[in-house]
């Protein structure tokens, strides 16, 4: 038996109300642009709205003209969708709370996650979205997931709670010193003053 190795989100697709609700928010609000439409071709009598949320893969909706938005939260028991997390610059994060707030969006504040920051709102339709910025930039030849593993390691080893931005530091430090190498024999800190 073998697995079936995924290789990253290849898209989203959630049901959406009419048209127009979808594309206020999914590119009026989170800048998403609107890449292409067609059909639903598995249900006719509804569209396919296909988003790009900044990376090239696909958040798609399916819309129709008879169904309203319903902003009563989402189901969220076992099975169900609980938010779905996007990825924005620090620079675009510090403007959050203020541009959620001139929409009039209610939203959670600012999250302290301890490796990001995140700020929560629900969509027109219920579905809760979370807006998120990684407090690091792993080192060159590493994704954050590469940061995260290495820091999740060096918190459990240490009994901490939660992963800190010292853990960050420490797993950027060893990954780096892991993945490049150096003349120097001794590669232990050291003070040259």
């Amino acid at each position: 038996m073998r697995k079936l190795q995924s290789q990253g989100v290849h898209h989203i697709t959630l049901v959406g109300a009419d048209r127009q609700t979808s594309i206020d928010f999914w590119e009026g609000v989170l800048g998403m642009p609107f890449v292409f439409e067609q059909p639903n071709l598995d249900a006719g009598d509804e569209s396919h709205l296909y988003f790009d949320p900044g990376d090239g893969r696909l958040i798609t909706i399916f819309t129709k003209e008879e169904r309203r938005p319903d902003p009563r939260r989402t189901p969220t028991e076992p099975g169900c969708v609980h938010h779905i997390a996007f990825a924005v610059s620090k620079a675009t994060f510090d403007q959050a709370v203020d541009r959620l707030d001139q929409r009039g969006i209610r939203h959670s504040g600012v999250k302290d996650r301890g490796f990001m920051d995140s700020i929560y709102f629900n969509d027109p339709l219920g579905l809760t979205i979370e807006l998120a910025a990684y407090r690091f930039e792993p080192p060159a030849g590493f994704t954050h997931a590469d940061v995260l593993l290495e820091a999740h390691k060096l918190r459990v080893g240490r009994g901490d709670y939660n992963i800190a931005q010292i853990h960050l530091a420490d797993a950027i430090e060893a990954l780096t010193e892991r993945s490049r190498e150096s003349l120097s024999s001794d590669r232990t800190p050291r003070n040259p003053y």
